[in-house]
């Protein structure tokens, strides 16, 4: 049985808000030396970290809740933005079943499942873009292409020798508040294909 819309897009509230406290209340809470600035977010998760239910849990949270989420996208939003919500999900999922420091082979796969999520997760809204702004969503959509594209270029910089944790977080929040404010549109039933219910 399908969701109302209104029902499934709290998962584009309650992923986002999961994942990001997880890492901030990890961050703040972990015995061992960490640094918000140059450490990874799954660091938190890794084998052996004392931080590591909790960051697993806001990764399960986000994997299981963007799905969600992109099940209320794709009624209100024409075009492919809800396969690429639906799929940050499903890579969060094996993120989380990927810790590091397990070995060698589990690391590559973790790398390669968050890969695929940093680069849908900054597709989202830049796949919106054009379908909100048909639908004369001007601001949402210009929002989304900036978030999608400082998501983008965020997420590459952490490939570099500048402060990967910093610029992981940077990439991820703000594909995450145009996320978050396009769940709230949908809920107050400002977003949505014309002559559709919702």
């Amino acid at each position: 049985m399908r969701l109302p819309v209104r029902t499934a897009a709290l998962g584009g509230v309650i992923g986002p808000a999961g994942f990001v406290g997880a890492w901030v209340v990890g961050a703040a809470v972990t015995s061992v030396p960490y640094s918000s600035i140059d450490d990874a977010i799954s660091r938190l998760a890794a084998v052996g970290a004392d931080t590591r239910w909790l960051m697993t849990a806001g990764f399960v949270t986000f994997g299981v809740a963007l799905p969600v989420f992109s099940a209320a996208l794709r009624s209100v939003v024409p075009g492919r933005a809800w396969i690429a919500a639906a799929a940050t999900g499903v890579a969060t999922l094996a993120v989380a079943a990927t810790p590091l420091d397990h070995s060698d082979t589990v690391d590559r796969l973790h790398g390669i499942a968050a890969g695929i999520g940093y680069v849908t997760l900054a597709a989202t809204p830049l796949l919106a873009a054009r379908p909100l702004l048909a639908m004369g969503h001007r601001r949402l959509a210009q929002a989304g292409i900036a978030a999608g594209a400082t998501s983008a270029l965020a997420l590459a910089l952490t490939t570099t020798a500048l402060p990967s944790g910093f610029f992981q977080r940077l990439g991820l929040t703000v594909s995450d508040v145009w996320i978050v404010a396009t769940a709230v549109a949908i809920r107050g039933g400002s977003l949505g294909r014309v002559g559709s219910r919702h």
